[in-house]
């Protein structure tokens, strides 16, 4: 079932995510919603607070980054079949140069910027059938993972720009809070204080 994802300014997103027992309600069928969610959206990841869960939950599919003309043959390899599922993450490590992306995010529909994220990085996670893993990841899979990561802390790419940034991409968020922006996808904006 595909679910409105949540707009920019929604309190849920701005919470730590809750970690995630193994006996956790319809886990299954949220893991299947978000990634259907996600697709329709035509989204590389997707964090459960986005769907208005605040749990520590996300998904990521890189595939769509491997026919780009940005990567190396190599890395177009690594994104390429690269869809996984993280539950109760743990960002252990990052390390190496801070690099800069060009990032959106469905839940802040018509704004991207440049975020300088670290190259490498190494999380523990439980995939869907709760098997623990430590992994290391890097390059644009690195960057969705910390992306989404980020998503279950509470923080929003928007946090990792300068002040001039924020300031030009004002009404633009302005515009998303009041129910304005129009995606191509199903949102679910900020109730309106009466």
């Amino acid at each position: 079932m595909i679910l409105p994802i949540v707009g920019y300014g929604d309190p849920v997103l701005r919470k730590v995510g809750e970690e995630v027992a193994k006996d956790y309600p319809n886990l299954n069928e949220t893991i299947a919603n978000m990634y259907e969610t996600m697709y329709n959206a035509c989204g590389v990841g997707l964090a459960a607070p986005q769907v208005g869960l605040a749990i520590r939950l996300f998904i990521v599919d890189c595939e769509p980054f491997s026919d780009s003309d940005d990567v190396s043959e190599e890395e177009a390899a690594q994104l390429k079949g690269f869809k996984r599922t993280f539950i109760n993450a743990k960002m252990l490590k990052e390390e190496g140069e801070l690099w800069g992306f060009n990032e959106g995010c469905l839940s802040i529909p018509d704004v991207r910027e440049d975020v300088y994220r670290n190259e490498k990085i190494t999380l523990e996670y439980y995939d869907e059938n709760f098997t623990k893993k430590t992994e290391e990841f890097d390059g644009l899979i690195a960057r969705v993972i910390q992306h989404e990561y980020d998503h279950i802390e509470g923080i929003l790419f928007t946090d990792k720009i300068s002040t001039l940034k924020k300031t030009l991409i004002k009404k633009k968020l302005q515009n998303i809070m009041d129910g304005k922006a129009r995606p191509d996808y199903r949102m679910r904006f900020v109730p309106k204080k009466r």
